[in-house]
């Protein structure tokens, strides 16, 4: 019975919420290239969520197989004249196609009309983060706090700088800080870097100049992580702890802000594991996922709605990424056509594609290697 009740709490608390995330952000990236596709005039022969056998599925009007897949972690849609799931142009079938029909097919189809159709995958995730965010910040608000120091920690960064309790901090390295969360932010993803700290004390402003320490945090749920401190706190009666709530105006512009910044925070986290001031340990696949999916959905739903916004920009990022087989691979090799005035032939692309899939491979193993023996408690 105990076995019985640990299954169940494992479906209902991590795999469900995971699935649930996971396929609205598959869902939604297919859709942008769906309807780029289907904008740009390309027959499309299938959009699954999904890999893998098809466990349910209906045919449309137009021909286009819309299924449900057995391994639900990604999905694809497969255009006319495409060989397989990962877009490879069939060059024999397109060759024996009719020249109406060609025209028809993705490799037929005008160079920038494949380059949307391409890019419409990742900006469709961009595009629901920024929804999900403003929807988030307009129905509940954001929690916030003024950048005034309560307490400063003894040997810490900022003790050595000389800050003082009652200090505002207004600027780090020349860039205006409104709220307290703003300089977490900042310095959470610059361990061992020096900054500049702009402080107004006693209505006078002046610099001091820091290194933040890199220090192990422990979450709520034991997840461990490096990050940036400076060693400065607030309290709510310093701070002025509330909640600011937005119109629908201004929920769109702090949704696309805090994605810019899921944005802006990957880059600054991959820039410190290239230099050796963080380690790749952080970096985590499915099982990881799935374990916060269920961390988030025990706070709320709104919770577990901002971890798929999060997840959102970074599947866009992800596919991005100047890699064959994935979305920027494709744009890169038609980038490459733009300037050559004729695509690259068939087999450098073949030769392209099976490196990306090792590259893409190799990125797995090693993101659930972090994520069965890293630092996730």
């Amino acid at each position: 019975m105990e076995l019985l009740h640990q299954a169940f709490g494992l479906l209902t608390g991590t795999i469900i919420p995971f699935l649930v995330v996971l396929t609205l952000i598959v869902f939604v990236h297919e859709m942008g290239h769906y309807l780029a596709g289907r904008w740009s005039g390309i027959g499309i022969t299938a959009f699954s969520v999904g890999f893998g056998p098809e466990i349910a599925g209906f045919t449309d009007r137009r021909g286009t197989r819309w299924k449900l897949s057995a391994i639900p972690l990604g999905g694809y849609v497969k255009f006319l004249g495409d060989e397989d799931a990962a877009s490879t142009p069939d060059y024999e079938k397109f060759n024996r196609l009719p020249e109406a029909e060609r025209a028809r097919t993705f490799l037929g189809a005008a160079l920038w009309k494949r380059a949307v159709t391409v890019a419409a995958g990742p900006i469709a995730n961009f595009i629901l983060a920024i929804a999900i965010f403003s929807v988030a910040f307009a129905l509940y608000g954001r929690p916030v706090a003024d950048p005034v120091v309560a307490e400063v920690r003894e040997s810490s960064a900022a003790a050595t700088a000389g800050i003082q309790p009652g200090d505002l901090l207004v600027a780090i390295d020349g860039e205006p800080v409104r709220t307290f969360e703003d300089v977490r932010r900042y310095v959470s993803v610059r361990p061992e870097t020096p900054i500049v700290v702009t402080i107004r004390r006693h209505g006078v402003e002046q610099d001091l100049r820091m290194v933040p320490q890199k220090t192990e945090l422990t979450d709520q749920f034991g997840n461990r992580m490096e990050v940036g401190v400076i060693g400065i706190v607030t309290t709510e009666a310093t701070g002025n702890f509330r909640v600011v709530h937005y119109g629908p105006l201004e929920a769109l512009e702090q949704g696309a802000l805090q994605s810019w910044y899921v944005v802006s925070g990957t880059f600054d986290y991959l820039a410190n594991v290239v230099t050796g001031r963080m380690k790749a340990d952080q970096i985590g696949g499915p099982i990881r996922v799935a374990q916060v999916s269920g961390q988030m959905a025990s706070i709320g739903v709104a919770a577990l709605l901002q971890l798929a916004a999060v997840l959102s920009v970074s599947i866009g990022l992800l596919n991005l990424m100047p890699v064959p087989v994935l979305d920027g691979g494709h744009l890169m090799f038609y980038a490459i056509e733009a300037v050559r005035g004729k695509p690259i032939g068939p087999r450098t692309q073949e030769i392209a594609f099976r490196i990306g899939m090792a590259l893409i491979l190799m990125l797995t193993v090693f993101a659930t290697w972090n994520d069965t023996f890293g630092r996730l408690g």
